[in-house]
Formats: structure tokens, sequence, C-alpha cells
């Protein structure tokens, strides 16, 4: 072989590996299967793609990477780029954002979640904490209010919820344990099974994750206005492999954000619209609690949880009452814009 094609071959290797070098890959950790949950994650994975010309990729894996509730500690040691996790999981590290997850916020719809969520996010107090595991909070998984589907007699009266076993986390699971329900906090995945087996009786969860982990075919009634609240799920990325990024990829990543969160509110509407059509399908009945009872509820329930959230993070050196506040204001900003 003369010079010049060493020269040429020596030539062309080094542009393959540049290509190669130039191109970024990203492990994305969510859990169970592709669902109305996950579906800003796919989006966003297939703008940032787009945008990039394919140079920067995410492969998003359901429960291959790891458990859902380890996946924050698989961000904090860079195990992947990407993950989804839920407030209530492990409160103790991430104890800003459970202020979401306090029960009858007032929250009407997605779009209110999303705001009160990227407000809480950009706090500095939740930018601070999410940093202690390497992370940051990149968006929000806008859930609905949750209802609890259930077996046997429908539960439609407060004094029924005495000795209930409810698969339910975080300040829901915390409301309903005042008015005397017995609270457990199975994850989603093993949410079925429990309900299967009697562990429970009922469960909490948003209208996707019931058709998703199929508690909903194990029900006899399904709570249409109880509203309790919901549970926060952000999407975070490892604080190195952001920082890595060439700026054109960083543009890419957060300018996909709003598009992958439209995405999200479009696709989740129209399940919200199929859901009757479901309940009917499966035979599930339709329950409506009083405005007494529900009144009830939010009375026993949401002042003290409140309360107790605010001075056990103000005791721990956290702005409780000024996240509480913020949360407060923006919703009502939030209702007072239209959304």
């Amino acid at each position: 072989m003369n010079k010049f094609t060493l020269g040429a071959v020596a030539g062309a290797l080094t542009c393959t590996f540049a290509l190669e070098a130039a191109a970024t890959e990203w492990n994305v950790s969510v859990w169970g299967k592709r669902r109305a949950f996950t579906e800003h994650v796919e989006k966003l994975a297939e703008l940032v793609s787009e945008k990039t010309d394919g140079e920067f990729t995410m492969n998003i894996s359901y429960g291959g990477l790891s458990k859902n509730r380890e996946n924050l500690d698989g961000i904090s040691i860079g195990a992947f780029e990407m993950a989804q996790f839920c407030a209530g999981y492990h409160p103790d590290k991430n104890r800003v954002i459970t202020v979401l997850e306090l029960p009858f916020l007032g929250v009407e719809n997605l779009q209110q979640e999303v705001a009160v969520s990227n407000a809480v996010y950009a706090h500095p107090a939740a930018v601070d904490e999410m940093a202690q595991w390497n992370a940051k909070l990149l968006m929000t998984s806008p859930m609905p209010q949750y209802n609890i589907v259930g077996t046997g007699t429908p539960r439609d009266e407060l004094a029924e919820f005495d000795g209930m076993r409810v698969r339910a986390t975080g300040g829901i699971g915390e409301a309903f344990e005042l008015v005397g329900a017995v609270p457990t906090s199975v994850t989603s995945a093993e949410a079925y099974q429990a309900m299967e087996s009697g562990v429970v009786d009922t469960v909490a969860f948003a209208q996707h994750a019931h058709l998703s982990f199929g508690t909903i075919n194990q029900a006899d009634w399904w709570t249409a206005n109880l509203n309790p609240g919901t549970v926060n799920c952000p999407i975070v990325v490892n604080i190195d492999a952001y920082e890595s990024l060439s700026d054109s990829e960083r543009e890419a990543l957060d300018s996909s954000v709003p598009e992958a969160i439209d995405h999200y509110l479009a696709n989740y509407g129209e399940l919200l619209k199929r859901w009757d059509e479901v309940l009917a399908e499966k035979e599930v009945e339709k329950v409506m609690l009083s405005e007494d009872a529900i009144a009830a509820f939010r009375e026993t329930a949401a002042g003290p949880i409140r309360s107790a959230w605010i001075a056990d993070m103000e005791s721990q050196g956290l702005p409780g009452q000024e996240l509480y506040d913020l949360v407060e204001q923006t919703l009502a900003d939030a209702k007072a814009s239209g959304s």
C-alpha cells in the first residue's frame, strides 16, 4: 500500500471517528409500558433527533435500566442521563416538590398542573435540592386529579372509607389516612396484583394508570368526583450530561420541552374524552360523592396536612410557607388567565 493510499485510509478513519465522537446518545429510564404518562418523553426524543439530524438521540427504556423507585439514585451516579420519578416514592429525597402533592390544592386541569409544577421547579430551593442528586428538573408529567377504583359495594359516603385499604402515595395517602382508610404505597406496577389478591380494596390513580396497569379490569366502581389530589412526577436529567451537551444540542433539548408538553396534553385530552366509554365497556359503575361528603373530606384532610407539611419543611430550613404560597398564587394567576 503506497503512502497516498495509507493517507487516504487514515483520513477516512479520522473522519469516521470524528463523526462517531460527535454523536450524542442518552439513555432514559422510565417504567411500565409506553402510555399517556410517557408520551412527552417519546415526543421529546423524536423532536431532539429531528432538530439535530440524528446526532442527538435518546434510548427510552421501560424498566430495563432501573426500578422506578431508584431512578433518582441512578441519575445521581450517572447510570443514565434522563429519568422519570414520582415525588411520593421517596419524599425525603425531593422534599420541595412534595408541595405539589398536597391534597385538595384546587387544580382543575392539566394546564394548571403544568403551571404550578413549572413554578415550583424553577424555585431556587427545588433547584438546589435536586442538584444534591446531580439532577436538573426538565419537565413535569402532568396528571389529572386521582380517583379510586374499587371492588364490591361502592363507597360513596365518607364514613365508608373507614378501614378501606387503598393504594395511595404522598399527600393523597395521608388524606385517606385522616378519614380512617389504610393507605399502602405499593408501586404502580404492583397495584393490579395487590388489588387482585385482596391486599387492597381500592387503588387511587389517574385514568391512564388505571388502564395501563389493569386496575380498571378488577374494578366494580370508580369515583368520578372525589379529586383528592394528584402525584407529581418530574423528568430529570443528569447535570453533568446536560452541561456536556454542545450549545446546539442543549438548544434542541430545551426548545423541545414546550412542544413535548403540548403533545402530552393533547394526547391525554383524547384519553379523557374516551373515559366514559371505557367505563361502560368494562361495566364499571361511575360513583358520584355528594358535595357534603367531599367538603367533609377536604375539611378533615387539607388544612391539617398543609399545616403539618409547612411546619415540617420550615423545621428543616426549607421555605415551606413560601412554596405553598407560590403554588396558590400561580394557580390563581392561571385561573384568572383562563387556563
